[in-house]
């Protein structure tokens, strides 16, 4: 049976916090609060895990998961280069709502699916995620909901879809309503240099234009 901890009581939180550890160790999944919306996590590092992750969800390799991180440092250890723009999109909105698809290490022993060689990869600002980053390293984290449905902006109604694929809930409150905004940068650098907007979310275009500037090109007239 899965077990649920509410975050905001210390003794539960410090309990909740020590079998999370425990549980990604041994390759199971963990619910968490992000500064988003709710994420299920597996070890980025674990491919059964990964897919136990994927088959939660519903999901197929085709649609692999982003990785959360604790810090700059382990962007540039997990990407293969990290572009002027980038490092200036991370300054000014990490930890926060932006995920960046990078191309991945090559050297990295992991399968996170079909990633063509990329990875997608974001700081949370949630200070309960960030600890357990800290300890666990990278994690792969995608919305806690079944595909096709609202991704959950709570741990019960992450616990309504996920159930007992899930080992332990941490629970944070309520979330915010709006994932993060997905932007593929693996064309900086290139002769087609520039940034694309693969999902809009909590971070907007006009925001990340600010930093970036032409980089990101303004939409097209229809």
């Amino acid at each position: 049976m899965p077990q649920t901890f509410d975050c905001q009581d210390h003794a539960q939180l410090l309990a909740g916090m020590r079998l999370a550890r425990t549980a990604l160790a041994r390759g199971e999944l963990v619910v968490l609060p992000t500064d988003t919306v709710y994420g299920v996590a597996a070890d980025a590092f674990s491919p059964a895990a990964v897919q136990r992750l994927l088959d939660a969800k519903g999901r197929t390799r085709q649609s692999p998961p982003p990785v959360l991180v604790s810090g700059v440092n382990t962007l540039e250890a997990l990407a293969a280069s990290v572009p002027d723009a980038v490092h200036r999109l991370v300054e000014a909105f990490w930890p926060g709502g932006l995920t960046i698809v990078l191309e991945a290490q090559p050297s990295l022993a992991w399968d996170l699916g079909e990633t063509a060689g990329t990875v997608a990869l974001r700081m949370p600002s949630n200070p309960v995620t960030l600890e357990l980053l800290q300890d666990t390293g990278p994690l792969a984290v995608s919305s806690a909901n079944l595909t096709g449905r609202p991704a959950a902006t709570s741990a019960a109604a992450a616990l309504e879809m996920l159930g007992d694929s899930v080992s332990v809930y941490l629970d944070g409150g309520e979330s915010g309503e709006q994932s993060s905004t997905i932007i593929d940068a693996t064309r900086l650098g290139t002769a087609d240099e520039r940034i694309v907007v693969l999902r809009d979310g909590a971070v907007s275009r006009e925001a990340i234009r600010d930093v970036v500037g032409d980089l990101l090109p303004e939409p097209r007239e229809p």
